[in-house]
């Protein structure tokens, strides 16, 4: 078992990253808590013992749940059972899960101290860490959303051995990330190790810019048309699929703005097909639906804005060409 601290303005917290993981979950509850709300999923089959009195709120399936009327219902569940500012919100599953439990817990009553069990590969490495929580509008995802850091997270590898093979390769997608990240030696490392390094490099991230007013932008690298994929809708493709799609569309974009040249886009690609993630844009992709939503981005506040490698790494790069983008799209058409 390998524990990890997030170090943010506001206090540290930690990350449990191991087998077994979940068992712990009683160590971690806030001192006074009298009950936990076990937000989770009907398909996901672990069980958790918070040590106090607790009682299961389930969610919808799919990204069309991570909305603000689960976040509602939520709530008015939280208020029906009496859940109080001093209790607590445990949020059991992946990603989705996470985001919808902590934004939940975010606005409940001002706040109620969140705890996460993560039981995904994508959701360990990357969503459940960190303190971004929040849902979709029709217009784009997590548009709508608070920082709030949980209170203790626990990523159980154990609960990985039962995801379904693409759901595990949708993980590596966000995984790959981290390598263009600085964690080094990636595909050599365990399982356990992988996920303990990446949570490492996100916590140094978080602990950097808490809110995301700079290099904390970095973390979405890919993750501008990996969105925008995921919104426009009607395409076949798992977040991490996107993401991995993401990340050769940058490195493409890099070098057709001069900041890259071609052995950093077959560094991409010859990690993105390691991992056994989508070569190709899917077919009947609309560039200018694409383009709006993109324009839509958080990051955006001057044009088409993204987060590219260059001379200097990886840098939010503001402004660019809608030209370019488009160009670069029909390079990632099947």
């Amino acid at each position: 078992m390998q524990e990890l601290t997030v170090a943010t303005p506001g206090g540290s917290y930690p990350v449990l990253v191991g087998a077994g993981a979940r068992h712990r979950l009683t160590e971690l509850i806030p001192v006074g808590a009298r009950r936990a709300a076990i937000v989770t999923q009907a398909s996901i089959p672990w069980e958790v013992d918070a040590g106090i009195e607790q009682r299961r709120f389930t969610i919808g399936q799919g990204e069309e749940s991570k909305d603000l009327e689960t976040v509602e219902e939520l709530c008015r569940g939280f208020a029906r059972w009496g859940l109080t500012r001093a209790d607590v919100v445990v949020g059991v599953g992946g990603g989705m899960v996470t985001d919808v439990a902590g934004f939940a817990a975010a606005v409940y009553h001002r706040g109620v101290a969140v705890v996460h069990v993560s039981t995904t590969l994508l959701g360990q490495v990357d969503a459940a860490i960190g303190g971004k929580t929040g849902v979709n509008l029709p217009e784009g995802k997590n548009l709508v959303g608070a920082f709030w850091q949980p209170a203790a997270v626990l990523c159980d590898v154990e609960t990985l051995e039962t995801l379904p093979p693409r759901e595990y390769r949708s993980g590596l997608g966000e995984m790959a990330k981290y390598a263009f990240l600085g964690v080094d030696r990636l595909r050599d490392r365990s399982l356990e190790d992988a996920v303990a390094a990446c949570v490492a490099c996100k916590a140094a991230f978080v602990a950097d810019d808490e809110r995301e007013q700079g290099r904390r932008a970095l973390l979405n690298y890919g993750h501008t048309l990996a969105h925008a994929l995921e919104t426009a809708g009607g395409y076949d493709l798992r977040h991490g699929e996107a993401v991995g799609l993401g990340l050769r569309f940058a490195a493409r974009l890099a070098r057709r703005l001069g900041r890259v040249g071609d052995g950093e886009v077959a560094d991409h690609d010859t990690l993105v097909d390691a991992y056994e993630l989508p070569a190709a844009l899917p077919p009947g992709v609309d560039d200018q639906e694409l383009l709006t939503v993109m324009a839509r981005d958080k990051k955006a506040t001057t044009g088409l804005t993204f987060v590219l490698d260059g001379p200097r790494g990886l840098e939010v790069v503001p402004g660019v060409p809608a030209e370019a983008v488009a160009a670069t799209l029909a390079e990632l058409r099947p």
